[in-house]
């Protein structure tokens, strides 16, 4: 399985745009089995989202469109008003059928008032896609070990991310814990830039279930970040060494 991460600058409530530098990136990385966008990557991180989250499916029809394209997985979070007229930090699996799979954020923001006007999700979503089955989470689930507990369901987590340049260390930090108490390889894409709150200086990764970092982004910049997955690999080190049947 060959992934790529589209570590994006984000252009406030600008879905055309924010579409057209995530296509331009995967335009320079042929070739790969997933694509993997940050959060909100059309819109930036909107704790407000009334007039800026989307309504008509825009970017999810961008998404479909691209994955139908590139014969590729193409995932990532949206700040959506659905039809009940409750807002969600949804973040979408698209297959290159066009078939899609979604995972409303669980853990809100809450010292960012995200909590204030989105809805939470309720269920966990892990994708079956290539031979492999991905955890979708999105940025601070990072922070609650127990909501992405390996169950035998999954081999890889997704965290898909607007994580603060404040707190780099805490996201360096964590994403390697989670790949080494789960045993699963961890897909972490986050973005570039400022906006009104915070700058964000990436950092996205792709770390296997040693907690070895196979690539990571060493510049704050927009770029791509590709590597390839080994289920053998995997499934070897699993079988080997078992830690996962002692845990409470």
């Amino acid at each position: 399985m060959i992934v790529s991460i589209l570590q994006t600058d984000i252009v406030w409530a600008q879905p055309e745009c924010n579409a057209q530098h995530a296509e331009r990136l995967i335009n320079e990385c042929k070739g790969s089995d997933l694509y993997v966008l940050p959060e909100m990557w059309s819109t930036g991180f909107a704790t407000d989202p009334d007039g800026i989250a989307e309504t008509d499916s825009q970017s999810l029809k961008w998404m479909q469109k691209m994955a139908e394209k590139k014969q590729a997985a193409i995932c990532g979070s949206l700040a959506i008003k659905d039809a009940d007229g409750s807002y969600r930090n949804r973040h979408y699996f698209v297959k290159p059928d066009g078939s899609y799979q979604l995972y409303d954020k669980r853990h809100l923001f809450s010292y960012g008032g995200e909590d204030k006007n989105y809805t939470r999700g309720e269920e966990r979503t892990v994708v079956e896609y290539g031979g492999w089955r991905f955890l979708l989470l999105t940025c601070y689930d990072l922070r609650f070990p127990v909501w992405s507990r390996y169950r035998g369901d999954y081999d890889v987590i997704i965290y898909v991310s607007n994580w603060p340049e404040t707190r780099q260390r805490v996201w360096e930090i964590l994403l390697r814990a989670r790949a080494i108490e789960n045993q699963c390889y961890v897909i972490a894409a986050n973005r570039v830039g400022n906006d009104d709150q915070c700058s964000y200086v990436g950092g996205s990764c792709i770390i296997d279930a040693k907690g070895t970092t196979i690539v990571e982004s060493v510049s704050p910049t927009e770029q791509e970040l590709t590597a390839e997955l080994s289920k053998e690999k995997l499934e070897l080190f699993r079988n080997k060494f078992q830690v996962l049947k002692d845990r409470d």
